[in-house]
């Protein structure tokens, strides 16, 4: 048995809600999760790393049990959720830790990183992506939003953030879908659901623009500060191509790449392949 703790932290008068297992003297490793995701997407991954790590993984602002203030009261772009995560490092006393960037927490990640690059022993990046030839067809509607932020263009992505949605994107791409649990998409659907919550994810779509901005950014961060990065990759993701993977390996030629044949939420039929090549690449 794991013993994880639920915890919250008080980061600047918001409520961070995360959890937390393994002892405080062990390598860190903070699990940053995605849309429309939380922590709890990590539930089986912890266990099978605490008794060699201390990992720490957090609900972003907004998002799972951390606290979700109005649109008119937290600037809701990743710059900001950027800077909650960091200070929530500093609030904790962490100074050098490992990062599991996974879709949306790979731009906050990223970010983290490309701030204190002596900060970061490691990166995962599982479909995380950092180029643009790892983006997907399915991201036209949101370019397409960006380029024109209409109200019209606003709705057209709304589908998004409809309960239907939300299990296509755990069970596309699995070759067995009856190993995706209920239990993942129906809690972030009930999160979906709490009022303004649909608004707040339209507001990130937009912003997600700031964030392929940032590429070249994070490449040279990528190739000047080189960090060890395994990519282990859903291959049948229908967000984040393979080539977004591969592409890794330009800027960190030692960087390690893995597929995988699942698709985006990949710890949910995959969780003991990843662990495995995570208790390996970060063997000492």
């Amino acid at each position: 048995m794991v013993d994880i703790a639920y915890r919250t932290a008080d980061v600047d008068g918001l409520k961070v809600f995360y959890r937390e297992a393994g002892g405080p003297d062990a390598p860190t490793l903070i699990l940053l999760h995605g849309f429309p995701s939380a922590s709890h997407m990590f539930r089986e991954l912890i266990p099978l790393l605490a008794d060699r790590f201390h990992v720490m993984a957090p609900d972003l602002p907004g998002f799972g049990m951390s606290d979700m203030p109005a649109r008119g009261d937290f600037d809701y772009t990743f710059e900001h959720i950027t800077d909650v995560i960091d200070r929530l490092t500093e609030v904790l006393g962490l100074d050098r830790f490992a990062l599991y960037v996974f879709d949306y927490g790979a731009p906050v990640g990223f970010r983290i990183a490309t701030r204190h690059p002596e900060r970061i022993s490691a990166i995962i990046s599982q479909n995380g992506n950092a180029y643009e030839e790892g983006l997907s067809e399915g991201w036209n509607p949101v370019q397409a939003y960006w380029k024109e932020p209409s109200a019209a263009n606003r709705e057209a992505i709304r589908k998004l953030v409809q309960p239907q949605t939300t299990v296509w994107q755990y069970t596309h791409g699995v070759p067995d879908e009856t190993r995706v649990s209920p239990d993942g998409y129906g809690l972030d659907n009930s999160y979906l659901t709490r009022s303004g919550a649909d608004e707040i994810q339209l507001d990130l779509f937009l912003d997600y623009a700031t964030n392929v901005a940032l590429y070249p950014r994070f490449q040279e961060y990528f190739r000047t500060s080189r960090p060890r990065l395994l990519a282990v990759w859903g291959k049948n993701d229908p967000f984040f191509l393979p080539a977004g993977a591969e592409a890794f390996k330009r800027d960190i030629p030692d960087a390690e790449v893995r597929f995988l044949d699942t698709g985006h939420f990949a710890l949910e039929t995959h969780v003991d392949e990843i662990a495995t090549a995570i208790r390996k690449f970060l063997a000492p």
